[in-house]
C-alpha cells in the first residue's frame, strides 16, 4: 500500500503508546492530549484493517500484529532520530564535505596559504577543490560554491566579495627590462617578447585591455604574440622571472615578487581597477554551517591582503 503522509504521523504516535504501554504516559511525553492520540491509533488500525492493541480498563497489551509492526518500526525511528540529531548537531559544529569549483589563480592566491589553519580550526570539514578557469553552473555540477572574478559571475548567484578590487599588472624581470629597454606606450608592446595566456575552457588567448589615464580615457587592445603561450600562471609567472618576457597577471598574484624585485612593473596607469574575487552561493537561504564557516573564513583572510 502507498504511504500517506497521514500514516506516518500515525505510525509514531502508534509506537509512543506501545513502548510505554500506555496512552496516558505516551499523551503526557508527546505533550498531546490522551483522547487524540486514541483517536490516531484508532484511526491507523481502522486504516490497516488489523488490530494493533488489546485494551482492558486497567491493562494494555499489543497484538501479534502490533508487536510485529513495532519491531519493524523501532529501529527505523531510531534511525531517523539519530539522523535529525546529527543534522541539528551541523549547526553546533560544521562538518561534512564542501565542494568548491575555483579558478588555480584563486586556489594559489586564496585557498593554498590558509588550507591547514582553516582544516585545523574545522576538523570535521572536507574539502574538494575542484580547479577550473571556466565558469562553472555549480548547481548542475553537485558543488557547494565557487570562486571566480566578479566580471564572470552569473547574476542568479549570490556573490559575497572575499578580495578588494583588483587591477591587471604588466610585468617583466629586471634583467629582461635591461636588455631590452622598457616600452613607454602601449604600442611599444609589438617590439617586445609579450607572453600569452590560453584559457583552457574556451581555448581563446587573454588579451591585455589597457586604458588611457588621459582624459580620453580610449582603451586599447593588444594580443601578444611571444614566443611561448601557457594555460597555466605559474608556468607563465617563471617565464617572466627567468627574463624570458613581458606577462599580464592580477596585481595580487605578482605583488610578492614586485616587493622582492624579482620583477618590475610597467603601464601603472593604464591598468584600471575591476571588481575582485568572490565567493558564490546558490542561495543564503538555509545555508549549511559548513558553509558560513568557509565563508567567514574567506573574509577574514581578505583584511590581510
Amino acid at each position: 500500500m502507498a504511504i500517506e503522509p497521514s500514516l506516518i504521523s500515525s505510525l509514531t504516535w502508534f509506537a509512543h503508546v506501545a513502548r510505554h504501554r500506555s496512552f496516558t504516559k505516551a499523551a503526557s511525553e508527546m505533550g498531546v492530549t490522551r483522547a487524540a492520540l486514541s483517536q490516531h491509533v484508532k484511526g491507523l488500525e481502522k486504516q490497516l484493517q488489523v488490530r494493533l492493541l488489546n485494551r482492558t480498563t486497567r491493562n494494555m497489551s499489543l497484538t501479534e500484529e502490533g508487536q510485529r509492526l513495532l519491531d519493524t518500526l523501532h529501529p527505523s525511528l531510531s534511525n531517523i532520530e539519530q539522523t535529525l540529531n546529527s543534522l541539528n548537531d551541523l549547526h553546533i559544529e560544521p562538518a561534512g564535505l564542501i565542494r568548491i569549483s575555483v579558478s588555480r589563480t584563486a586556489a594559489r592566491l586564496l585557498i593554498e596559504p590558509h588550507l591547514g589553519e582553516f582544516l585545523s580550526r574545522y576538523p570535521k570539514i572536507r574539502l574538494e577543490l575542484i580547479m577550473d578557469d571556466g565558469l562553472t553552473n555549480i548547481v548542475a555540477e553537485g558543488m557547494d560554491a565557487g570562486i571566480r572574478l566578479g566580471v564572470s559571475l552569473d547574476e542568479h548567484m549570490v556573490a559575497i566579495p572575499i578580495t578588494p578590487n583588483l587591477t591587471n599588472a604588466i610585468v617583466g624581470s629586471p634583467d629582461y627590462f635591461k636588455r631590452y629597454g622598457k616600452p613607454e606606450t602601449p604600442n611599444d608592446l609589438e617590439h617586445h617578447n609579450c607572453l600569452a595566456y590560453r584559457f583552457t575552457s574556451s581555448g581563446t588567448l587573454d588579451h591585455w585591455s589597457l586604458t588611457s589615464p588621459d582624459v580620453d580615457k580610449h582603451t586599447v587592445i593588444f594580443e601578444p604574440k611571444g614566443n611561448a603561450v601557457f594555460n597555466d600562471d605559474y608556468s607563465m609567472l617563471q617565464a617572466a622571472m627567468q627574463g624570458v618576457g613581458l606577462i599580464k597577471h592580477i596585481d595580487l598574484w605578482v605583488l610578492k615578487y614586485l616587493e622582492e624585485g624579482k620583477l618590475e612593473r610597467v603601464f601603472v596607469d593604464w591598468c584600471k581597477p575591476f571588481p575582485g574575487f568572490y565567493l558564490y552561493i546558490p542561495s543564503r537561504e538555509n545555508m549549511p554551517k559548513k558553509i558560513r564557516v568557509l565563508m567567514d573564513f574567506l573574509i577574514e583572510k581578505r583584511a590581510e591582503l
